[in-house]
């Protein structure tokens, strides 16, 4: 495979921007090698400078749900775009969006726009220690909620690649607002409360964590957690960034919690009601969140947030993820998820396959000790199989996550041909991963 084009361009961004990515997980940290710099993409497929072919594995970590440059959504951007690209004023399509959320979402009693996952995990924290007067905040070992200074602590994802334990430029001050506890360990949610519980403003956590590998919540975690914040006065901070509209139709909350019969009391979305483009909301219950300006103390603006181009992209999403989009995601989903459990069983590779609604993953640990469900485990397994197995599936045509701690992403655009050429791939990437030798 050529790959002359994408070496250029990465010395050239090497010259100026740090590690020659705008993003750490790009850069191939875990896995080596050269990251492919991209040139088009369309439907399932991808392609790079140099003109090579992949099949999509990441679809932008989440967003493109329907495929990539879905001709709908082309064209609402296209039409919006014609009109302006930003105006720093409201416009209709934001509350377009709003009302389509609160459709899936009926937790969602009012939302706030921003433009990025970041963004709005920030405006979450600071509205619940708004609203309850309170310092801390418990989060979980292995859950990442953007590059917030206070939630890196223990984050995964890229700093979980990156091996480190959360970020130089963080104040030890600020660390010792965060409370960092095991996930899916509700005894340790527990004796927090008893020890601190008349501080803790929230408890934030990935409704199904995707950023150490995907690690659901065991049943009924998260409805614990409802209670256990409802009863000590402090809020509970869905993050649904990954899951929301992509783990079903009303994210994991809609798999879950309307199933229950709880609220929780923030929830934060991205990825995928952007559509592709830079759109992120954090919504709740109404007294909670008209505590932010122009109605209340808590403040929070943005010039972009909501911007007309950014919102077409999003509803145009929203609108076309329909029932047969959400059922041939999970009949893709689980064809390429068992073709890689079959594949690792075949080359004698110890595995389990993580699954969250129609997110998945594999974790190379021993199966008979069960699946992954903390960070620990998640850390323990033999992450040196992954390297030869993603570059194997490059070699192949496959674009698949640039590190063991991220899930695979399928789209509705994933047809017979992008399909057969992922799983014709899979054995030997099991192969590679099988031969691939301990690191001392």
């Amino acid at each position: 495979m050529d790959t002359t084009r994408s070496e250029a361009l990465f010395a050239a961004a090497q010259g100026v921007m740090p590690g020659g990515v705008s993003s750490p997980v790009r850069a191939f940290g875990s896995v080596g090698g050269t990251p492919r710099f991209m040139a088009s993409a369309r439907g399932p497929w991808i392609t790079d400078a140099d003109g090579n072919e992949y099949a999509d594995l990441v679809g932008s970590w989440g967003p493109a749900i329907l495929g990539h440059a879905h001709p709908a959504v082309v064209a609402a951007v296209q039409e919006a775009a014609a009109l302006g690209l930003t105006f720093g004023a409201p416009t209709a399509r934001e509350t377009e969006l709003a009302l389509e959320v609160q459709r899936r979402v009926p937790a969602v009693e009012r939302l706030r726009f921003v433009s990025t996952g970041t963004e709005a995990t920030m405006t979450a924290i600071r509205l619940a220690r708004g609203v309850t007067g309170r310092p801390l905040v418990v989060k979980f070992a292995g859950c990442y909620h953007g590059h917030l200074d206070g939630l890196l602590a223990a984050a995964g994802s890229g700093v979980a690649t990156l091996a480190l334990p959360g970020s130089a430029g963080v104040t030890e001050a600020v660390a010792a607002e965060t409370l960092v506890l095991p996930y899916n360990d509700l005894a340790a949610v527990e004796e927090a409360f008893a020890t601190h519980g008349d501080r803790i403003a929230a408890v934030i956590t990935e409704a199904a964590p995707a950023n150490m590998g995907v690690v659901p919540p065991l049943p009924g975690f998260n409805r614990a957690l409802h209670e256990v914040c409802s009863r000590h006065g402090a809020l509970l901070v869905m993050d649904e960034v990954l899951t929301g509209f992509r783990a079903g139709p009303g994210g994991w909350w809609g798999l879950e919690g309307a199933e229950e019969g709880w609220e929780p009391d923030l929830l934060t979305f991205g990825k995928v009601v952007g559509g592709g483009l830079p759109v992120a909301a954090v919504g709740g219950r109404r007294d909670v969140m008209e505590h932010l300006a122009p109605l209340g103390p808590v403040y929070q603006a943005g010039t972009l947030s909501g911007n007309p181009v950014a919102t077409a992209a999003g509803l145009a999403t929203l609108q076309h993820a329909d029932a047969a989009v959400y059922a041939k995601v999970a009949t893709v989903a689980d064809a390429i998820a068992t073709g890689l459990s079959d594949a690792l069983s075949a080359a004698g590779v110890a595995h389990s396959i993580q699954r969250a609604g129609t997110l998945f993953s594999a974790a190379f640990v021993d199966p008979v000790e069960g699946p992954v469900t903390d960070y620990a485990r998640a850390q323990s397994q033999d992450v040196f199989r992954y390297a030869p197995l993603f570059h194997s599936l490059l070699e192949q045509g496959v674009h698949a996550p640039p590190s063991v701690f991220e899930a695979w992403f399928v789209s509705a655009a994933h047809d017979d041909a992008a399909v057969n050429r992922i799983l014709e791939a899979l054995p030997a990437a099991a192969r590679a991963a099988a031969a691939a030798p301990p690191v001392s």
